[in-house]
């Protein structure tokens, strides 16, 4: 073993070439596995078993590459064949081609000092997405997930019903959030952080098709308003999680024009299908959102995290946003300079891999790997209804497709296919029962896939059952 010192030695030209045969090799070995059954352990045998703590002394690059792929052993592969949980969408080449170059360029994406011509590949994606949503202007940011894409949309909500909140902070006044009662967590999450309190939110409860109903949003609002309550905004989804609904954002809009409340469309999940000129009907009217959020590393498959919050008035986001800050502000106009208008001051370029991926496939191309996940779904409600044993919940809106197994929880179910290392799928509740929730993400899956997923699922149902 070398002493600390040796290691700083090394040419710099030599060190990045043996860095990247290493990647190279792990990267090959990750992909090789992908359709391996990976039974994971209690993870403190696993914590036990890799010696995870940092050491006294380092150790060459060589080392320490076995050391990751030993980590790498104990972690699921979230593109493989077996994987259909949470909403992870495969590889996509083009997109690893970009994320590999961010990190290596490594340039923060506050200035274009800092970044030069990478700040305009960001402004061309956003000015892109903000025309899919149906804007001739609009201001972006990109964020590390849609979660933190929603807290700057409720930002910018908050300081517009409330002008004197960001100097002054809160006065006590009653205020009130409105969204489905299927919407993210990260709604109420939200309100907390902002100090609005998580009691603010309404949950407008959802029709039998899992969207919000606008009849029960209007009155809440009604009632609020009679009660001296300040509304600050309304929160469509554009793709629930667990059913992948879409809310009715243009009669909601008009309720938010009615009101004068902004309107935020939660589109993380759902708001690729602006991209398919067959499937983007299920967001009519979000261009009379006042902001918009898209998960990219979503139904696009760009790795994580790759999200952005987009605003249709494009001065709100500086004005929440916007610190004197003469050591890192120095130069260019505002336009070129995306950290007045960014959560962070240090961050790195999420948008590189999305530009690079968007350069590849193009809009026919992100069209046609939306319909092919919509076909993936097709197939899989064919399975469904054509097996007595299985129970379709609901007639799928997007790629989500719910389904309930005779005789089976689907909680031990879907927790012994993952124990056993055989699927990973994650159980949701519909209607307060516990549901299976299949999420047909990644284009690259075959139907043959989606056959062998549902004979897993038939043959744990006979080994709970006994």
């Amino acid at each position: 073993m070398h002493r600390p010192d040796e290691q700083f030695a090394t040419s710099p030209n030599c060190a990045t070439g043996d860095i990247f045969d290493l990647a190279a090799d792990l990267a090959r070995r990750l992909i090789a596995r992908d359709g391996a059954i990976v039974p994971l352990p209690d993870p403190r045998r696993v914590e036990q078993a890799l010696h995870l703590a940092p050491p006294a002394l380092g150790q060459p690059l060589e080392t320490v590459a076995e050391h990751l792929w030993r980590l790498l052993e104990c972690t699921p592969s979230t593109a493989g064949p077996r994987y259909f949980n949470q909403l992870f969408a495969g590889r996509d080449d083009a997109a690893i081609l970009g994320e590999i170059l961010a990190a290596v360029s490594n340039n923060s994406m506050y200035t274009f000092k800092a970044a030069g011509a990478q700040i305009l590949a960001e402004r061309a994606l956003i000015k892109h997405m903000g025309a899919k949503v149906g804007w001739t202007t609009c201001e972006g940011a990109f964020t590390p997930g849609g979660s933190m894409s929603n807290l700057a949309a409720m930002l910018v909500a908050r300081d517009n019903a409330l002008p004197d909140a960001r100097e002054r902070g809160l006065d006590g006044r009653p205020i009130a959030i409105y969204t489905s009662a299927e919407s993210h967590y990260s709604i109420k999450k939200n309100t907390a952080i902002l100090g609005m309190g998580r009691q603010t939110v309404r949950a407008i409860p959802a029709d039998n098709e899992g969207r919000m109903r606008t009849d029960a949003l209007a009155e809440a609002i009604a009632h609020d308003k009679a009660a001296g309550v300040t509304p600050v905004l309304i929160v469509a989804t554009a793709g629930t999680t667990v059913q992948g609904a879409f809310d009715p954002i243009r009669e909601i809009a008009g309720v938010a024009r009615d009101h004068g409340v902004w309107l935020h469309v939660d589109g993380a999940f759902g708001g690729t299908l602006l991209l398919s000129r067959h499937r983007r009907h299920r967001l009519d009217g979000c261009e009379l959102a006042d902001s918009f959020t898209w998960d990219a590393h979503k139904m696009m498959g760009i790795p994580l995290t790759c999200s952005v919050a987009l605003f249709r008035d494009p001065t709100l986001l500086q004005r929440s946003l916007d610190e004197s800050a003469s050591y890192l502000f120095q130069r260019d106009d505002d336009a070129y300079n995306p950290g007045l208008r960014s959560l962070q001051c240090g961050r790195r370029n999420d948008a590189l891999k999305l530009w690079t991926a968007w350069q590849h496939h193009g809009d026919e191309g992100y069209e046609q790997r939306v319909e092919r996940q919509f076909a993936l779904a097709a197939h899989a409600v064919g399975i469904i209804e054509a097996d007595p044993a299985l129970t379709l919940v609901r007639r799928p809106q997007s790629i989500n497709v719910c389904f309930a197994v005779a005789g089976v929880d689907a909680r031990p179910l879907c927790n012994q296919l993952d124990h056993d290392g055989l699927i990973k799928v994650s159980h949701g509740e519909v209607d307060g029962k516990p549901i299976v929730r299949l999420v047909c993400a990644n284009p690259a899956l075959t139907e043959p896939d989606i056959d062998a997923f549902f004979a897993e699922i038939r043959a744990a149902a006979v080994r709970i059952r006994g």
